[in-house]
């Protein structure tokens, strides 16, 4: 049952034991200041007992805090956090799955300082980015080099560029948001300049090591980055030696839309995006956004729209999830109910700056998990 979900696959030397992924997901688990706290191992030494094959650590900031999108975004642009870094890589290898650390700078998103970076001055919700200049630029794909040979430092297993949820990456790229007229904006080739020269210094930081990148196909605006120039776009990472492209759609600006939000409530609301960017590139591809049912998950890999399948809420919701579909116990999964409120009970929580619960916990680990880290 469900061979294909549970086969092997290679990505770039490293072998993964199945086809599921634990997406990136931020839930305001670290400490103030970016630090790795004991509700962040805990939460990790769950996500990676799962059964899944890969733990993908959200967010994690190369330049706080202009880079951060919160004052409780994990950290990687400083040894002081390094043996925190260590512990966490560690914890999820441990429970039997590959870690990987996502490496980010927020761009215009950044709310951890007063004055955000971004490609161009475009307003954002109520406040001004500055443009950024050119040395500034430079001085930014430093620091994800940097970041990037820490995750090695301390023992992640591969590195994640986060070019999803309109961060810095997706802002160069996104006619809606780069104005530039120097080499980084205009064509797309110039306003893809910015991804791959970070892509570039990162791998030569890192040596051997896969890069994965975090993939903006569309984002759901009139104006913004679609699919036409994304397709293009995932070709260059593909042919510039990415280890996968792991597809999403939408940006803060556009995933409370009404449309938008009726649209995040189906099972496998974004695999038509992964499906399209697979379909012109020979690097494996991941697949996220409420996949539900192992059916559903098993269906996406046997057409051929998906190579993996990146569970985020869903794991969150049942850590089970993966053991329970291959023991044929799925009647069993708590399910991540997508009415809780609009747009998630639990990103209200985030976006308010507070830790995060799942309110389909069972009470007793609602209970516990406050008693013990609130």
């Amino acid at each position: 049952m469900y061979n294909n979900l549970f086969s092997e696959i290679t990505l770039k030397g490293l072998t993964l034991k199945n086809r599921l992924i634990m997406a990136p997901l931020y839930l305001g688990y670290a400490g103030e200041g970016g630090t790795v706290t004991d509700m962040l191992l805990e939460h990790y030494r769950l996500m990676a007992s799962s059964g899944v094959a890969m733990v993908v650590v959200e967010n994690a900031t190369v330049d706080h805090p202009v880079g951060s999108g919160s004052n409780r975004t994990l950290r990687a642009d400083t040894d002081d956090n390094l043996d925190g870094l260590k512990q966490l890589a560690s914890i999820i290898k441990q429970e039997g799955a590959l870690a990987c650390l996502q490496i980010n700078h927020a761009g215009r998103f950044a709310h951890a300082t007063k004055e955000p970076l971004a490609p161009s001055a475009v307003e954002t919700f109520g406040r001004m980015p500055k443009a950024l200049e050119n040395e500034e630029i430079d001085r930014i794909i430093d620091k994800y080099a940097n970041a990037a040979a820490r995750a090695k430092n301390a023992g992640f297993d591969m590195v994640e560029l986060h070019g999803g949820t309109g961060y810095l990456l997706s802002q160069f790229l996104s006619p809606r948001t780069n104005k530039r007229t120097d080499e980084y904006g205009g064509i797309l080739e110039n306003r893809q300049r910015f991804a791959l020269e970070v892509l570039t210094r990162v791998k030569a930081a890192v040596g051997v090591f896969p890069v994965g990148y975090r993939f903006l196909s569309d984002e759901w605006l009139p104006d913004g980055l679609q699919l036409g120039e994304s397709r293009q776009f995932a070709k260059t990472l593909d042919q510039a030696g990415i280890a996968y492209i792991s597809v999403m759609g939408g940006t803060y600006e556009s995933f409370f839309l009404p449309e938008i939000l009726k649209k995040s409530k189906q099972e496998g609301y974004m695999l038509n995006l992964a499906a399209e960017i697979r379909a012109g590139v020979d690097v494996p591809v991941i697949a996220a956004g409420r996949f539900a049912t192992g059916a559903f998950a098993e269906q996406a890999i046997s057409d051929g729209k998906t190579d993996l399948i990146g569970l985020a809420r869903v794991l969150w919701a049942d850590p089970q999830w993966p053991k329970k579909v291959r023991n044929g116990r799925e009647s069993d999964i708590i399910h991540c109910n997508p009415d809780c409120a609009d747009g998630g009970a639990c990103m209200q929580m985030v976006m308010k700056g507070h830790p995060a619960f799942c309110v389909a916990w069972p009470a007793e680990k609602m209970k516990e998990w406050k008693t013990k880290f609130v």
